[in-house]
């Protein structure tokens, strides 16, 4: 008798979660993937620089493919521009962050495997960025998200 397999889905998650002026779109989930890997799409408007601190998590890679726009990413202090068609693996440890420095809106997709984070972590920023109205998120709030999501932040 053949094991039976879960039903397949096209984008078997397709969440949206805003964060601020950010959109992170989730397409698969670890849930969807047996725990394998993570994709989701994420939307960052121009002039737009991220409301996390750099951070960095060791128990899996990530991924970056460029759709729209460029976006900078710092890893390990070394500034990189991913553009459409371009990728970009972080890898584990590394400390990193983006910001769109440009005047265009990015669009681009991150792939997280083994996927060692989901929507949840998202949601819970969510509130977080919520809860800041517009200022700066709680930066002790935030780095306790991070440690139980696997993320270190950076110094």
């Amino acid at each position: 008798m053949a094991a039976e397999t879960a039903p397949v889905h096209v984008n078997p998650s397709d969440e949206t979660i805003r964060l601020g002026p950010l959109a992170v779109r989730f397409l698969i989930t670890g849930e969807d993937a047996t725990g394998s890997v993570a994709v989701f799409e994420f939307a960052v408007p121009a002039a737009q620089r991220l409301m996390a601190p750099a951070h960095s998590h060791d128990h899996y890679e990530e991924t970056i493919y460029g759709i729209d726009g460029v976006l900078t990413w710092t890893v390990d202090g070394r500034q990189l521009e991913v553009g459409p068609g371009q990728a970009l693996c972080i890898p584990r440890g590394a400390v990193h962050r983006f910001d769109n420095n440009f005047t265009n809106d990015v669009k681009a997709l991150c792939v997280i495997s083994p996927a060692a984070i989901g929507p949840e972590y998202f949601r819970e920023a969510a509130e977080i960025l919520g809860a800041a109205a517009g200022g700066p998120p709680d930066r002790a709030r935030m780095a306790d998200l991070m440690r139980r999501h696997g993320l270190t932040p950076a110094a």
